[in-house]
């Protein structure tokens, strides 16, 4: 009965420490790249925080059965370096495709994301998408845009009511103090129907004295004349 090496024991122990810290990795192919390439790629995306290191196939089966991340078995095919992921899944996908362009051996085979197996087409799509802090940029851009249109409405009211106060003014021809003066000489409620019953009271004594005026006028008028005596026709008196 053969026994099992220390560093294979350890080689799965890792696998499943790394396993159990993040359900997102993606697979890639390392054949043709060399020493410095792997350690730039390794670089780049320990940037992103993502581990990326070189497994031996069978070593990583045993270590993810029964794990999230166990549908990547299906990429585990010839030299493999695994990348797992704690960050944005996106943002690593990018940097694989882009290191791509600079070394054309390196294959991104596949990836899991969440218990989900990810083809490399898939991937790609995420590799096409903005960053998760410019997503979060535009999702604080879409809540901020209501609140600045409803803050720009609540100033508005206090300026559409200046304005329409202004109109009102205008379309009553004068200003707010001449307006003002008008409601002031207006005559209260009651005022008026108080004032002809006060009038009728004090012109009842005049009317009276005027009636008795009159008829001294009218008897006047009706008094015989005295005849004229003409000095003329008159005899001396002897």
């Amino acid at each position: 009965m053969s026994k099992v090496r220390p560093e294979k024991i350890a080689t799965v122990d890792e696998v499943s420490s790394r396993v159990s810290s993040t359900t997102t990795a993606v697979v890639t192919e390392y054949r043709g790249l060399t020493v410095a390439q792997i350690s730039t790629l390794r670089r780049r995306l320990r940037s992103l925080d993502a581990d990326y290191k070189v497994f031996k196939n069978t070593l990583v089966r045993r270590a993810i059965a029964g794990t999230a991340v166990e549908p990547i078995s299906a990429f585990l095919e010839g030299p493999t370096a695994i990348a797992f992921v704690h960050g944005d899944v996106s943002a690593v996908a990018k940097a694989l495709r882009d290191f791509t362009k600079e070394a054309p051996a390196l294959v991104v085979k596949g990836g899991v994301l969440d218990g989900r197996a990810l083809s490399s087409k898939e991937l790609g799509v995420l590799a096409d998408l903005p960053s998760r802090d410019a997503l979060l940029a535009q999702l604080a851009g879409l809540l901020a845009s209501p609140l600045r249109t409803m803050a720009g409405l609540l100033k508005a009211v206090p300026q559409n009511l200046a304005y329409g106060l202004a109109a009102l003014i205008d379309s009553r021809g004068g200003s707010a103090v001449a307006s003002t003066e008008s409601l002031a000489t207006e005559t209260p409620a009651g005022v008026e129907d108080a004032a002809p019953a006060a009038s009728d009271d004090a012109a009842a004594p005049v009317a009276a004295v005027a009636d008795d005026a009159a008829a001294s006028a009218v008897a006047e008028s009706e008094a015989p004349e005295a005849p004229a005596v003409d000095a003329a026709n008159e005899e001396p008196a002897e």
